[in-house]
């Protein structure tokens, strides 16, 4: 079992059914998913960067990407619809709580200059979006094997129905929030 998810069974979902005053445990707000996404814009005229970036997402999350593809064409980008753009990865279970548990507390104190995340970045419905410019935080990427940064963004998809209910959840899994 992971270890932030017997956190969260032994003493978070308890802390959380008081602190937000909820009758039943079912109602506790809980992780539903974690998506890692990242966008390769270069992609467009060397394929061999979204490999690399695919490689590097499988190596951090632990499962295999899968390739995100244009939608739509934009002649100013030289992007055809259909052409591939991207990789992500969707977590659930206990890879997604090891994974937040490795972000929470390796991943984030190693960023240069870190003083905490910021509490603003909820889209109104209990989701978090944390947006990282480097993939070297990540203590499994090799430094001398890296081309070039890109970064990624991690989508936290809690069922909170509300901000303050997904904060107060994120910060008793032990968010570094500011």
């Amino acid at each position: 079992m992971s270890r932030l998810y017997e956190q969260y069974k032994k003493t978070v979902r308890n802390s959380l059914q008081k602190d937000l005053q909820l009758k039943n445990v079912m109602m506790v707000p809980r992780l539903e998913k974690i998506v890692v996404n990242s966008g390769v814009g270069e992609a467009t005229q060397n394929i061999k960067a979204l490999d690399k970036v695919m490689e590097e997402m499988a190596i951090v999350t632990g499962q295999k990407p899968t390739m995100r593809r244009a939608r739509k064409s934009i002649a100013q980008f030289r992007l055809r619809a259909g052409m591939p753009v991207g990789a992500t990865v969707t977590l659930r279970g206990l890879r997604m709580y090891d994974f937040l548990d490795r972000l929470i507390s390796v991943v984030l104190p190693r960023i240069k200059d870190f003083r905490g995340i910021s509490p603003r970045s909820f889209d109104g419905r209990g989701n978090y979006t944390l947006a990282l410019k480097d993939q070297l935080v990540f203590p499994e990427i090799d430094y001398n094997k890296v081309d070039n940064q890109k970064g990624m963004a991690v989508t936290i998809v809690t069922s909170a129905k509300t901000d303050k209910a997904a904060l107060a959840l994120l910060k008793e899994l032990g968010m570094p929030f500011r």
